[in-house]
């Protein structure tokens, strides 16, 4: 089975636990997004996921196979790009491909159907070194050197970081046509916009799960009412509806505040107060909540 199964998975660094019994399943041919801000421990588990690190606590299966007691087995089965570029700087774009066939025992011709998406678009320049890419084309060259071996399992660890916002567009839509060929993709990202596009998503935070279910359904879950609020004057802004005992939490989204109020209110009676504090401009609607203020309100749950 190509499926991630990880169970009260636990990791400690001396005193600091980077994971707290973080459990959660991938299911065979989805794309499950681990969603989170930098130091929330998505790296550490991705570590654990590919053999690289042994959980303090926990286990995990990955494709039927223990992460500690079956590694080498496992090894052949994923597929791993982690968030810095790890590839040689100093071969080829073909060579760097040619050495993960060769490491795995395969070649760029037998498995090359299944990068061939990829990889045809950096192919003109095969004989670039890999250190002189650009950033979204050493993204598409790990994607490649990750994929050659042909893996039940994709792991990647935050693989838009540092890329324009057209290379991570291409890059999700590649990931979306490897899924229909029976991938099983587990991706981390920093970014809430990219958890709109997985199956399902679990966000995480200082090492512990938050919630689990699909984007749609998560946003369905926030239940509270939610507005944006803006004014010429936003920090003041920001201050007086902090104080304003209607308030349940107020955070910058842009050029706009979102607000959650405790019960349901009228857009014209939050503008009425707000008036009445000097903001004469206010101008204040209704929204719905993004996973991005699902997340703020789970993690100020959680506080």
């Amino acid at each position: 089975m190509n499926d991630i199964i990880v169970n009260d998975v636990s990791k400690k660094y001396g005193t600091l636990e980077a994971l707290h019994e973080v459990t959660f399943r991938v299911s065979p041919g989805e794309l499950f997004g681990l969603i989170g801000p930098d130091g929330a421990g998505k790296t550490t588990l991705f570590r654990i996921l590919a053999t690289l690190l042994v959980p303090t606590g926990g286990h995990a299966l990955v494709a039927g196979h223990d992460v500690v007691k079956e590694f080498k087995k496992l090894r052949h089965l994923i597929g791993y790009m982690p968030g810095r570029f790890s590839l040689y700087s100093d071969l080829t774009v073909e060579e760097n491909l040619r050495f993960f066939a060769t490491v795995f025992g395969a070649t760029i011709e037998e498995n090359y159907d299944l990068i061939k998406d990829i990889y045809q678009q950096i192919e003109p320049f095969k004989n670039r070194r890999a250190g002189q890419l650009s950033g979204g084309m050493k993204q598409k060259l790990a994607l490649s050197c990750a994929l050659i071996h042909r893996p039940e399992i994709l792991l990647l660890d935050e693989p838009t970081t540092g890329v324009d916002a057209v290379s991570r567009r291409e890059f999700w839509e590649m990931l979306s046509r490897l899924r229909k060929k029976g991938i099983t993709i587990l991706v981390s990202t920093p970014y809430m916009d990219e958890a709109n596009l997985c199956d399902r998503i679990a966000l995480i935070q200082k090492g512990q799960i938050l919630a689990i279910d699909s984007p749609a359904q998560i946003k369905t879950n926030f239940g509270k009412p939610l507005f944006a609020v803006s004014s010429s004057r936003t920090y003041p802004l920001l201050q007086a509806l902090r104080n304003w005992d209607q308030s349940d939490s107020v955070f910058a989204f842009g050029d706009s505040l979102h607000l959650v109020t405790q019960q349901h209110l009228a857009p014209e009676i939050i503008v009425r107060y707000l008036q009445d504090q000097g903001f004469s401009d206010a101008e204040v609607s209704p929204i719905e909540a993004s996973i991005e203020d699902c997340f703020m309100e789970l993690l100020a749950e959680k506080n």
